[in-house]
């Protein structure tokens, strides 16, 4: 859940119904978050430094009177990403070598 999380931060700062939003919309992803589980892992990435929580309201498209927390990720957060995405990268590969997947340029 943390990799869809910071994924779904990569492109902006977002609040945790932004998070859910992007996640639960991504074409090929069968994700869905829930409030409770979310909140707990966006503190949980907070205390550990991949994200920060903003001081600023970036954009108040969901203004409705309620304080949104927005989250950003830091640069150990990008570093963490890129770390999981490459591990990723390197199991799909294994898994086209042992058949599990079809090789992407034979689709």
């Amino acid at each position: 859940m943390a990799f869809e999380i910071l994924l779904a931060i990569g492109d902006g700062e977002k609040h945790g119904y932004g998070i859910m939003r992007d996640v639960e919309e991504r074409p090929e992803g069968k994700t869905s978050l829930h409030p409770g589980t979310l909140y707990r892992a966006i503190g949980r990435m907070v205390d550990a430094g991949l994200l920060r929580e903003l001081d600023e309201r970036p954009a108040p498209e969901f203004d409705d009177g309620r304080r949104r927390a927005y989250y950003r990720l830091t640069q150990l957060g990008i570093n963490v990403a890129i770390a999981e995405a490459e591990r990723l990268q390197s199991q799909v590969g294994a898994a086209r070598l042992r058949n599990f997947l079809p090789d992407s340029q034979a689709v």
